[in-house]
């Protein structure tokens, strides 16, 4: 029996809360297979995410969590990054920060699109946001969602620049590698499926370093 399907004092919950709680998460597990499609979870996919995110639980020791997944439906907070293959939850760490910042989950979404100018970009960040799919990120933001966008940018428009293949520029295209490098986790095959090809790690930067190599005197 999972830790909330017992009650406060270790005992099980009555027949019809127990229901209710498995009907609910079942709502959110088919509501990550509509973002995500219907994809396996290996077991490297399972370790990966063991070691990189926490079970929706275990993050509300101090909150009711199902309460959380009535407000991931409501779309007023991010759906569970990935469901393990034994049905899991798993959401990252600091998964209430930005709604603590704003103020509270009813405040996030002005608080959130208040650090674009463009209010379509805005909003498309903001689904992008509670689609729970920024695993891309180590901590997501809306400055590590800007800087990511700004650095894939520049990044992929270093090999049509007029100074390309210059030491000087090698030097400026490892820096920004490197700072997206450190932004991003290492992704899973998980990932590649959902996403429907390579990730950006797999393209700004593994392929990039392959492609372009650091400069000898900077190595």
């Amino acid at each position: 029996m999972a830790a909330d399907e017992t009650t406060a004092e270790g005992t099980p919950l009555p027949q019809t809360d127990l229901r209710q709680l498995r009907q609910l998460r079942q709502q959110l597990a088919d509501r990550f297979r509509e973002v995500n499609g219907d994809h396996p979870m290996t077991a490297a996919d399972d370790a990966y995410v063991s070691a990189q995110y926490t079970p929706l639980e275990e993050l509300c020791t101090d909150r009711d969590a199902t309460e959380v997944r009535r407000l991931m439906l409501a779309r007023r907070l991010p759906l569970p990054g990935y469901l393990r293959s034994d049905g899991a939850e798993m959401v990252p760490a600091d998964l209430f920060a930005l709604a603590d910042e704003a103020g509270g989950t009813e405040r996030l979404h002005a608080w959130f699109t208040a650090h674009w100018t463009d209010p379509v970009a805005a909003e498309e960040e903001w689904q992008a946001y509670l689609s729970g799919q920024y695993v891309c990120l180590r901590s997501v933001t809306p400055a590590t969602i800007q800087r990511k966008e700004q650095l894939t940018a520049a990044i992929g428009a270093a090999p049509g620049e007029p100074a390309a293949g210059t030491t000087r520029w090698s030097v400026r295209l490892h820096a920004l590698i490197d700072e997206l490098d450190a932004l991003e986790p290492a992704f899973t095959a998980y990932d590649r499926l959902r996403f429907g090809g390579p990730t950006s790690r797999d393209t700004c930067i593994d392929a990039m370093r392959a492609r372009f190599p650091r400069p000898e005197r900077v190595r």
